[in-house]
């Protein structure tokens, strides 16, 4: 009886824990148009959930630029495995002017739970066109589980 709870209970864990983390979460390099096509300013979020530490880079002229200097950034804060959580772009133009069907957001934000939780930590990434209303999408996914969160980071393009 206790192995098939412990079962169940690992099993709603991982199915809880695909909910926690940012719906743009990337665990490899950033793949996308060529580097010519690439308009806009680009700014990315990186962050380590094993230890809730995070980096941030904006102004970058290229997408991959900005995702590896957000890992960078987390790496320094001393995050054992950061990944890039959120990558966004502003741009003079709102519509998919260079046609890579990468949307056009200025702000992207991180939330984390409070509190530490006995597994694992709660946390989202959201980007939006506004700061506010990043923080609100971040902030929104990571309470799906009914923690309170709060933003531990926003950055605007």
């Amino acid at each position: 009886m206790k192995l098939g709870s412990a079962i169940a209970a690992i099993g709603v864990l991982l199915a809880c824990s695909g909910q926690l983390g940012a719906a743009d979460f990337q665990t490899r390099p950033v793949k996308g148009p060529p580097a010519s096509k690439e308009s806009g300013i680009w700014a990315a979020i990186a962050y380590s959930s094993a230890d809730q530490k995070h980096g941030f880079f904006w102004g970058a002229d290229k997408r991959q630029e900005a995702a590896d200097l957000a890992l960078a950034h987390c790496r320094r804060a001393g995050g054992d495995e950061c990944v890039v959580v959120s990558v966004f772009r502003n741009h003079r133009h709102w519509d998919d002017d260079d046609r890579t069907g990468f949307p056009y957001h200025h702000c992207g934000a991180l939330a984390v739970a409070e509190g530490k939780g006995e597994r694992i930590t709660p946390w989202s990434a959201k980007a939006a066109p506004t700061r506010q209303q990043a923080e609100d999408r971040a902030v929104q996914a990571c309470e799906r589980i009914g923690t309170r969160c709060v933003v531990r980071e926003w950055v605007c393009t």
